[in-house]
């Protein structure tokens, strides 16, 4: 069943990434914004990736084979670090295909979207991408962080160390991996995809 909110367009009315690009730098000059500090550093992490990152060649072949258009809806916030280490590869990667049209919803402004797609049922974790085809077939879910990234917090969960410090070796993580697992888990959705 195609989701209303699909055919009410709202995912295709989602910021591009450049205009979440341009909030987000907004947001980081300005002192009087909640999680300023944060969203500066997520500025900073963004920016990184966006200049360092290339989409490896596998994958770029991969994605070329796409040969219908498809809707990648992403629900983020700028004050998410695992947003700001995840986004821009999920951004870079889309741009391989122009039939690929990548769109962001702020998850704040769409908690009635984000709570179909809770991680584990329960949680609004972001960032969470889902793929729709051009008719609102849902086709992929993603997120919201690499399998091995998602081992790592639920480990220090586990142990009950606090969040606050396991968040610190998760950004280690991100710093060490360069978008390596995130390329090899996109690898295998586009596989799928262009299998179906």
């Amino acid at each position: 069943m195609i989701p209303q909110f699909f055919l009410d367009q709202r995912p295709h009315k989602g910021l591009t990434y450049e205009e979440y690009l341009g909030l987000m730098q907004q947001h980081s000059e300005d002192p009087s914004i909640e999680n300023f500090e944060t969203i500066k550093l997520n500025q900073q992490r963004t920016s990184r990736i966006n200049k360092t990152y290339n989409v490896g060649q596998t994958l770029k072949v991969m994605i070329a084979k796409i040969t219908s258009h498809q809707l990648w809806m992403v629900i983020t916030e700028d004050w998410c670090g695992d947003s700001a280490q995840n986004v821009p590869y999920i951004a870079k990667i889309s741009a391989c295909n122009p039939l690929i049209e990548l769109r962001i919803l702020l998850r704040d402004q769409n908690l009635d979207i984000m709570d179909l797609y809770l991680t584990e049922g329960k949680s609004r974790s972001i960032p969470k991408l889902v793929i729709f085809d051009k008719d609102g077939n849902e086709l992929v879910q993603w997120g919201p962080r690499p399998a091995a990234a998602q081992a790592l917090v639920n480990k220090n969960k586990s142990e009950g160390i606090p969040k606050d410090e396991f968040i610190k070796d998760l950004h280690l993580w991100y710093g060490r991996n360069r978008g390596e697992n995130l390329e090899e888990e996109f690898e295998k959705i586009i596989g799928q995809l262009i299998n179906q």
